[in-house]
């Protein structure tokens, strides 16, 4: 069947596209584009040979027909390679951007100290052990498989590391683009161990995609560059549970591996659809301040390159920030790249719980007296009692309060949403004028169904089940240069 396929150019997926790319590439497949030749060449002819010119028609024809065969042809077959290459790679590139983005919002796991468990063969198993914050504290190298087969030296070796810097976690990097028997093999290594270990140890399985690449990297090497490149895998691997966002973020963009022939994609486009993704990332979660590679840092509003570093090596230096005011204490950060920062960072557990939340210090004011009016303190916020805050705001109305509190409406609401950990999924209408109804009447109940469903989607998607949600329907009036904000709209 596919020694001599044929597909129309219009049904063709993406995909095949990138395909047949590839394999053309590798000299594995011949591709051409066929046309009925004749049909077009007696259309070109009826288009340029009339009366006039009769007594030359042959040698007309035959002009046309060897132009079309070495200029019109070519040319035609080029535009549509070219054109059906450069849909499939957007299309590429925006599978990419959506899987990244759920990658990269995975919820991380806190405050453990954890072995990564990079797996080989040969080579043997590269193992890593970080602290709770990502710090390296021990490394080793255990050969449980083939050639060597020292099993029992190589589960006393990691018990003995479990044992001492009491770890709770073990993160195996499941074998990328290899056989199933590999991988089973190496689990079933890590899950007899963890069973002969009289405590409770879990053990995860991530992706490896990327970590080999990754450590042979200029990055890695500046990070590490004291630890062996075959070692600075298995960190990465350790590092993706504790904070996903943080490490993946240092993984060249094609080798991540949730994508559609990655390396045969325009890199520079790739790059772009990384860094918007974790921008977004960063403006919808915020970055943990404590956890947070220097890679990550730098996507920050504010924080260039120096001063990421600043920021980790004052934090390996003094211990985890308990407060974002401290920063402050980092070299080179000051008062406005401070402004711009410090409200896209998190500190879990912080004195003042204001400071895991995304509302801005130069808003804290703000706030403790908006909680003090609504009968709130700010240990409501840190233990998540404020549900029925949305029904007290509304009780005093949100002109009053705003007024009262001297500050406008839109960042009173911005307030609201932070420490309220909602997720507000917002429509928005414009009209010139009212002649044809209200912006809002555009939302019937089509529109609607569609909303839910999309918001469904993006809750599932991103495991948010737990977090409470609302619709809102902003109303622009373009004439007026009005707008108003419809909150709980359906």
């Amino acid at each position: 069947m596919y020694y001599d396929y044929s597909e129309s150019v219009k049904t063709i997926a993406p995909h095949r596209v990138l395909a047949i790319n590839r394999g053309e590439k590798e000299d594995f497949l011949k591709v051409k584009v066929e046309i009925n030749n004749e049909k077009v060449i007696n259309y070109i002819i009826n288009e340029y040979v009339n009366d006039k010119n009769l007594k030359n028609k042959e040698v007309i024809v035959s002009a046309i027909e060897d132009s079309y065969k070495r200029l019109i042809f070519p040319s035609i077959e080029r535009e549509i390679r070219n054109t059906l290459t450069e849909n499939a790679q957007e299309r590429a590139i925006s599978v990419f951007g959506k899987n990244v983005k759920s990658l990269l919002l995975q919820a991380p796991v806190k405050d453990k100290v954890v072995m990564g468990f990079d797996p080989a063969f040969r080579t043997g198993c590269k193992i890593a052990v970080v602290d709770k914050n990502g710090k390296l504290l021990d490394t080793t190298t255990v050969y449980p498989t083939e050639p060597q087969n020292k099993v029992e030296e190589s589960k006393k070796e990691l018990k003995a590391l479990i044992e001492k810097y009491n770890i709770k976690r073990v993160i195996y990097g499941h074998l990328h683009g290899k056989k199933k028997y590999d991988n089973s093999l190496i689990g079933k290594f890590v899950s007899d161990m963890i069973k002969e270990i009289d405590r409770e140890v879990q053990y995860i399985i991530v992706s490896e995609a990327g970590a080999s690449v990754y450590s042979a990297s200029e990055l890695a090497n500046e990070e590490h560059p004291d630890i062996n490149v075959s070692l600075r895998g298995a960190i990465s691997i350790a590092r993706r549970l504790q904070d996903p966002l943080a490490e993946l973020v240092k993984i060249d963009p094609k080798s991540i591996g949730v994508g559609q022939y990655q390396h045969d994609l325009n890199q520079k486009k790739l790059e772009g659809v990384l860094d918007g993704v974790v921008e977004d990332s960063v403006n919808s979660v915020g970055v943990d301040l404590n956890t947070a590679s220097y890679s990550l840092l730098e996507h920050i509003a504010g924080i260039s390159k120096t001063i990421a570093k600043n920021i980790v090596a004052y934090r390996e230096e003094n211990g985890d920030f308990t407060s974002r005011a401290q920063i402050k204490k980092v070299k080179r950060l000051g008062p406005q790249a401070f402004t711009q920062c410090a409200g896209f960072m998190r500190i879990e557990g912080a004195k003042n719980p204001l400071d895991n939340t995304g509302v801005h210090p130069e808003s804290y004011d703000i706030c403790k007296n908006m909680l003090d009016m609504l009968g709130y303190s700010l240990s409501d916020v840190e233990n998540k009692n404020i549900s029925d805050i949305d029904s007290k705001v509304e009780a005093i109305g949100i002109k009053e309060l705003s007024s009262k509190l001297q500050v406008g409406e839109v960042t009173l609401k911005d307030i609201i949403a932070e420490i309220n950990d909602e997720l507000v999924f917002i429509e928005v209408k414009s009209r010139t004028n009212i002649k044809f109804g209200y912006p809002s009447e555009a939302v019937d109940c089509r529109k609607i169904r569609k909303i839910v469903n999309t918001a469904k989607y993006y809750i599932l998607k991103n495991n948010l089940n737990n977090v409470p949600i609302r619709f809102d329907v902003i109303e622009i009036y373009l004439k007026d240069k009005k707008i108003n904000h419809i909150v709980n709209a359906f």
